[in-house]
């Protein structure tokens, strides 16, 4: 079994495997490797599969609170949201699959996490996005290329997820020249289980079967764990065949299938083969038990011939499954499966040894001892510089430009790409199926769906400000979790866990290493301060082409429970000759701003203050009045300050207001401070209202109603503010077609 390989440096190289690797491989072989055994360590070595650069960073993340059934290490997170029942979510990247091929990409990027979530024993009930391209404004070549881009990767999120009927009811949409050579896609998927019936990914019992189930597998994907585990080159176009090809109508067949066999007691343990195919979910469900296990790679599904246990092993086939089920139940799970007119097949066992045995017509092809491929991945303290940038830019002000009045730049943020409304990317997801849809896309901040099981309502947003993380790293990944947390409570649900996609360049440049350290930092202060752990997520590394790396982008999404579905509230305007107030203090501070970014055109300066006492006080305040029913609507006030939220809440309602707050300088009508909202109040409750402040400083800054909206200096009227709004975005995406 053991043999020299010829052309060593050339497979290690194809491999993305060092020497010092293959030194560490032979010494815990005791051998030479053959290809399959290399291949098999390449896959669970690589940056995507072992976190290698990442894992001393991720250490001290907050995972547990009471309401944490299960944090990170399993194929999705599990709190407890009342009544006996369970969320399940996660989110993942699908970045470098998605700039290859996007509709694809995008597309098994949303197949794969709903399987981690429904190999937890849960049904998929909500799907979030959070998508970044780069410049689509101009009429180069790269701007055509991403709005090809766009186009690809939303009809892949589409195409799948409503096959699939989940809804899609929300995300996030930006744009950067950042992501040019690099677009990030990142997937969310919550689904509902009952409390106490999870599943876990586990290989238990001596002699339990192991079985292959869902479709064949052919040799698509192969190597798309190695693949992106490395930075683009303009050579990367080539690698298609690495993409996986999706089928949501069997991954659909799979669903229905794996639900029917949770209610029976058939299950060990399942895991869904993702990233590495069979070699990740295999050598993660023995390394999960400290058991081994057999496999018989001629016995699995194939739909291409002449496949090889290379083949098999590194394979990304997508709607695929392996299952430990109890001896003695083969017949019964191979019936289920096949009533949904899929593959199952009994492909091994597990056994006592602790190593992975693979045979190929029963010889033995490779022996790899398992807990060494999962538990000795090299761990990398890469080094670490402070950015060199950091120090030009900390010091720019917007007062280092040219002045422009409110009104002009008031004119330029609502057409931003980042401001307008996405309903071009909303409208091609299907956010209705299920009918449990409360708060959907284009309906601002939050979405919400209510739980039938249990009378609650879960609230969900996807959020990340990449200019904060480009200025201040460490700030910046605090403010992520705090925007995302935000917009949960807006809604009047209480934020209680989040996932995260941690999407940065090139680990081996040592100022993305000290970005990502600095973004772990910021994550882990903001969710031990607002009691927000988290219970699982990605880390997408080595999104670089060309030498050039994005913007540090680490993705949050919140989860939060409201008691009361019939609750929920809304982030428009709601009536004519309502109040409005403005919670929060508001300071002259753009760093890293929307204004500063479209009307000064560079991203520089210092981030806003954070207070967690402050941001805190908002949640409980906006949670407990609306619980009183006091409130109307809520808003955020984040990019683009106060002005940009209350044309939001104004374009989306079709009601107008009158408003005026106080500013220091005329321009803080844009400013960014934090823990800040919009607060829509009858008059009749304005009393209750303002009792229930505290210490929160607030200002009454006018009412809702009229034909314009009116916000300091700044006038426009509706017509022209939902113009600028509603159609902006389709008249630059649609400019190729």
């Amino acid at each position: 079994m053991s043999q020299q390989l010829p052309d060593i440096e050339k497979q290690l190289s194809n491999h993305k495997l060092s020497k010092d690797d293959y030194a560490h491989i032979k010494q815990i072989l005791g051998r030479e490797p053959n290809l399959v055994e290399l291949g098999i360590f390449s896959a669970m070595w690589s940056e995507h599969c072992s976190y290698k650069s990442s894992k001393a960073h991720l250490k001290g993340f907050p995972v547990s609170a009471p309401w944490v059934i299960q944090g990170p290490g399993e194929n999705a997170g599990v709190i407890d949201i009342g009544g006996g029942y369970a969320a399940v979510f996660k989110m993942e990247s699908h970045n470098h699959p998605s700039f290859i091929e996007p509709y694809q990409g995008a597309a098994t990027g949303v197949g794969g996490i709903m399987r981690d979530v429904f190999t937890m024993g849960a049904r998929p009930i909500a799907n979030l996005n959070a998508l970044r391209f780069g410049n689509v404004l101009n009429d180069d070549k790269i701007s055509a290329h991403q709005r090809y881009l766009v186009r690809g990767v939303v009809a892949g999120i589409g195409g799948y997820g409503n096959c699939m009927g989940v809804p899609t009811i929300g995300g996030e949409t930006s744009f950067d020249e950042c992501y040019n050579g690099n677009i990030l896609v990142n997937a969310f998927t919550l689904g509902l289980a009952k409390s106490d019936e999870i599943f876990y990914g586990r290989a238990d019992g001596i002699g339990n079967p192991v079985m292959y189930v869902g479709a064949k597998t052919g040799r698509d994907g192969l190597g798309g764990a190695v693949m992106s585990s490395d930075s683009f080159t303009e050579e990367s176009k080539s690698l298609r065949p690495t993409v996986q090809v999706g089928d949501p109508f069997t991954e659909k067949l799979l669903l229905e299938a794996c639900l029917e066999l949770f209610k029976t007691d058939y299950v060990v343990g399942i895991q869904d083969m993702g990233a590495a195919g069979l070699t990740s979910s295999s050598f993660e469900m023995a390394g999960r038990s400290g058991s081994g296990m057999i496999m018989h790679l001629d016995k699995v599904p194939a739909r291409e011939e002449n496949m090889t246990p290379y083949d098999f092993m590194l394979s990304e086939s997508q709607e695929r499954m392996l299952l430990c089920a109890k001896k003695g139940s083969e017949q019964a799970i191979i019936d289920i499966f096949e009533k949904w007119d899929l593959d199952a097949a009994v492909i091994g066992e597990v056994t006592s040894t602790g190593n992975m045995e693979l045979f190929w017509h029963g010889d033995k092809v490779a022996e790899v001892p398992v807990n060494p491929v999962s538990e000795e991945a090299p761990e990398l303290n890469r080094p670490m510089t402070r950015p060199a940038y950091l120090d030009k830019i900390a010091h720019v002000s917007i007062n280092d430009f040219e002045k422009v009045s409110n009104q002009e730049a008031f004119e330029k943020l609502t057409k931003s790409m980042e401001v307008v409304d996405k309903a071009w990317i909303y409208t091609q997801y299907d956010s209705m199926v299920q009918t449990n849809t409360i708060k959907k896309g284009g309906m601002l901040d939050a979405s919400v769906i209510r739980v039938k099981e249990n009378g609650k309502a879960l609230a969900m947003s996807a959020d990340c400000n990449v200019r904060y993380c480009y200025i201040d790293p460490m700030g910046g990944g605090a403010a992520a979790v705090i925007e995302s947390g935000r917009n949960v409570a807006m809604s009047g649900a209480r934020p209680l866990a989040i996932t995260d996609c941690l999407n940065f360049g090139n680990p081996e440049n040592p100022e993305v290493m000290w970005q990502f350290g600095q973004s772990c930092l910021g994550i882990k202060e903001a969710c031990a301060a607002l009691t927000t752990p988290v219970i699982g997520g990605n880390v997408s590394l080595y999104n670089e082409t060309n030498g050039v790396s994005v913007f540090p982008t680490p993705s949050i999404a919140t989860v939060g429970v409201n008691d009361d579905q019939n609750n929920v509230l809304m982030s428009s305007f709601q009536n004519a000759g309502n109040v409005l107030y403005l919670v929060g203090e508001s300071r002259s501070e753009f760093g890293g701003s929307l204004y500063m970014k479209e009307i000064c055109h560079t991203v520089a300066g210092v981030l806003p203050e954070i207070n967690y006492k402050n941001e805190l006080a908002l949640w409980d305040l906006v949670i407990e009045a609306n619980k009183q029913n006091l409130l109307e609507c809520a808003k955020d006030a984040s990019s683009g300050g106060v002005a940009i939220a209350l044309a939001k809440m104004a374009a989306t309602s079709g009601l107008g207001c009158d408003t005026n707050m106080s500013v220091s300088d005329e321009r803080d009508i844009f400013a960014e401070s934090m823990s800040r909202a919009i607060i829509e109040v009858k008059p009749e409750n304005c009393a209750a209202f303002e009792a229930m402040l505290g210490e929160l400083k607030c200002e009454q800054i006018g009412t809702v109603g009229g034909e314009n909206i009116q916000i300091n200096d700044v006038n426009m009227s509706m017509i022209q503010l939902q113009d600028n709004y509603f159609n902006t975005f389709k008249r630059v995406i649609e400019r190729d077609i």
